[in-house]
């Protein structure tokens, strides 16, 4: 009995010891974008982000089923490149409170450093792990967006993965770049809903660069947050005019706002305007600041420089196998 009662004793502690190794192995910790160390149980399974561009990034790392809610815009054809993953996440947010987040039970949260972080500290009182990601402006703090994402989401080898898919897509974009000449580069500016968005320091800057197009708003040495006045538009004539198409599920009136720049008289003699260059990007592109910002790289080029460039609507880089 005394050898029975010893074997028993040795198996309970060796099942107590795995169980123990295998919780260790579970919980990891990850420091966001403030240097806070959020701790994680377990690898999330209700997660919840305050953006589209968060949103679109998660859903490249993880299944649509590990979202408990996405962005209201996100199954919106005219200002996503998600729809049909949007779809398949039931619950859309806007601007929800800290109650209305604790209410969708979520396991953990990302908030851009640009959104609104009085919640954070309510919604770490509450125990639900937040993590603070920056708003990226720029290709570089997309990758690291991306990287900190897929270490929350605790999904590291996804991230890894997703980076790669980018840096071989912007080698893909950019070799037929470098064949553009010099003296065929072409210059655009942003017409957008966002009055200070577009100018130098922003992702659709660096997109401009990277698709070798000529920003009039950055070469006019408007920083992005800075308004550009019609005054300055006609002073920067660019080549063509990238014009909002963003309808908010159809309850928005963008007609009305084009026509402030197209009824203008005093835009009438610009270059773009006498020569029909209104162009309509796609703003589930342009305005990405996801791993598919490689894709408003290219729909910038495409809508420059023609079909050598060539995208399709809806195209999404993903680490998750279908």
């Amino acid at each position: 009995m005394a050898i029975i009662g010893l074997l028993l004793l040795i198996c309970l502690t060796g099942c107590k010891n795995e169980a123990q190794d295998t919780k260790e192995q579970t919980a990891y910790t990850v420091t966001d974008a403030q240097g806070t160390q959020v701790n994680m149980p377990v690898k999330p399974k209700r997660i919840l982000t305050m953006s589209m561009s968060t949103d679109e990034v998660m859903l490249g790392l993880v299944e649509p089923e590990r979202m408990a809610a996405v962005n209201a815009m996100l199954d919106d054809p005219a200002s996503s490149n998600v729809v049909e993953l949007g779809k398949k996440v039931e619950t859309k947010i806007r601007y929800p409170s800290v109650e209305e987040i604790a209410a969708l039970q979520p396991d953990l949260v990302i908030i851009p450093d640009w959104g609104d972080l009085s919640r954070v500290a309510a919604l770490r009182d509450l125990g639900i792990p937040v993590v603070v990601c920056k708003g990226p402006r720029s290709l570089q703090e997309v990758k690291e967006t991306i990287k900190l994402l897929a270490q929350a989401a605790g999904e590291p080898q996804r991230g890894e993965v997703l980076l790669q898919k980018m840096d071989e897509k912007l080698a893909e974009i950019t070799a037929k770049v470098q064949e553009i000449p010099q003296s065929e580069r072409r210059s655009v500016v942003l017409i957008s809903l966002m009055k200070g968005y577009g100018g130098a320091g922003c992702c659709f800057d660096e997109a401009c660069q990277l698709a070798g197009v000529i920003n009039g708003r950055a070469a006019a040495g408007i920083k992005n947050g800075e308004e550009m006045s019609k005054e300055k538009l006609v002073e920067i004539n660019p080549d063509i005019l990238f014009l909002p198409t963003y309808n908010n599920h159809g309850k928005f009136d963008i007609d009305r706002f084009r026509n402030e720049y197209m009824n203008d008289q005093s835009l009438q003699n610009m270059k773009a305007i006498q020569q029909g260059n209104l162009l309509e990007p796609d703003e589930g592109y342009i305005y990405n600041c996801s791993q598919d910002f490689v894709f408003a790289v290219q729909e910038i080029a495409y809508r420059v420089y023609g079909d050598k460039f060539k995208l399709e609507p809806q195209q999404h880089l993903t680490a998750v196998e279908n």
